[in-house]
């Protein structure tokens, strides 16, 4: 009987010849062959039993393989995951994956046993889950995952020299009733030069009490030392900010900004030209040249484009505030690109489960996704200098 596992697996010689030659392909070849050998080691494991092995005690009975596509940092490893009769065996090699595809699932699985479903829901279910899955096995799966992404939601800040705000919304169903709802997410730069995900929040809407709400919990978890808040504009936002962090300087997202300007356009044929005037402004080498070509560009435009040029002289102002900071931090912090990118992110994912069933679920899914890019910044490469802001 096996009584403990098999801790050697010997690598067949193409992959130590692979690996010694430096082939493309070696790594993934041999992560593939060992999560495989490893769950076969599982199973005999769980079976109590070798391969063919015949003893009294064993747990159940062989039923093949399955084969199944598992996404790495690697690449795609093509599994055989091994199935055992009358079981709910599952390999605990692959069994925990990532945060998200766990969050992921639930969230669709509760879809399905809510009855908010449609075929396409069920099929992915079958899919993701297998043919049982009950309210039981929901609510077990999402205390045990709840807790661990409760705790990075909870955990205690430091010092974050530069302080990003963005949201986003999401569809969830509330009372019976599909409404749309806000994503807060706060990022920084701590002193490292690196990237943080600050925190999230799920709120119905991006009004003044949410984002300060928001806002307070992150002061409440520590956060101190912001010198710059770069974000869009929304008035919601702009007076929770002067209530919770009323000294510290704001920067108005310059793309945001750029793309704001075409509201303000009279005809088609000029939209090129005012945007490039508008980027012109702030491209200059220091403020006070910044200054001069705005003057420059509203007494341009002041009788062609006088809607425009009243639009630049009132709200230039909030994208100028990077010029005073040093100039190696200039295209870091006058927009929120990056947080940009991490929305769309959110919305790769977000999109496969379309109307979430709770906002539990969906507050779920987005922060097991921040978890992963955090932890993914926090061993990359700096952000800023050491100088920071």
């Amino acid at each position: 009987m096996l009584d403990q596992p098999q801790a050697n697996i010997s690598l067949p010689e193409n992959l130590i010849s692979a690996i010694i030659k430096g082939e493309d392909n070696a790594v993934t070849s041999t992560l593939q062959f060992i999560f495989n050998e490893v769950m076969k080691i599982e199973r005999e494991l769980h079976l109590k039993a070798g391969a063919y092995e015949r003893v009294s005690d064993r747990q159940g009975h062989s039923n093949g393989f399955k084969s199944k596509t598992f996404l790495t940092s690697n690449g795609p490893l093509q599994l055989s995951i091994p199935q055992v009769r009358d079981s709910s065996f599952y390999p605990s090699t692959i069994e925990k994956g990532s945060r998200s595809e766990q969050s992921l699932k639930l969230a669709i699985a509760e879809m399905y046993i809510q009855g908010v479903s449609t075929r396409k829901v069920a099929a992915i279910v079958f899919e993701l889950c297998g043919k049982e899955i009950s309210s039981t096995q929901v609510s077990n799966l999402s205390a045990r995952l709840d807790g661990e992404l409760e705790k990075f939601r909870s955990r205690q800040l430091g010092e974050i020299g530069t302080l990003y705000l963005d949201a986003r919304y999401e569809k969830v169903r509330l009372d019976g009733v599909v409404i749309d709802v806000a994503v807060l997410v706060a990022t920084g730069i701590n002193g490292e030069g690196k990237r943080e995900v600050l925190g999230v929040s799920i709120m119905i809407s991006e009004a003044e009490v949410h984002w300060r709400e928001f806002l307070n919990s992150l002061t409440k978890r520590g956060l101190t030392g912001v010198k710059l808040i770069v974000s869009d504009d929304h008035a919601g936002l702009k007076a929770a900010r002067k209530s919770v962090f009323p000294s510290v300087p704001w920067q108005r997202c310059l793309f945001h900004y750029c793309q704001n300007a075409q509201a303000y356009v009279p005809k088609v044929s000029m939209r090129e030209e005012i945007a490039q005037s508008t980027r012109d402004i702030f491209n200059c080498s220091s403020k006070e040249e910044a200054q001069q070509k705005l003057k420059v560009v509203i007494e341009k435009y002041k009788t062609t484009a006088s809607s425009y040029a009243n639009w630049l002289e009132n709200s230039a102002h909030e994208v100028m505030t990077f010029y005073d900071f040093d100039r190696s931090t200039w295209k870091k912090i006058r927009t929120i690109n990056f947080q940009e990118r991490l929305n769309r992110d959110i919305k790769r994912r977000t999109r496969v489960v379309g109307v979430f069933p709770n906002i539990q679920s969906l507050l779920r899914l987005v922060t097991a996704l921040l978890i992963e890019t955090h932890e993914d910044w926090s061993v990359g490469n700096k952000y800023l200098s050491d100088k920071g802001v």
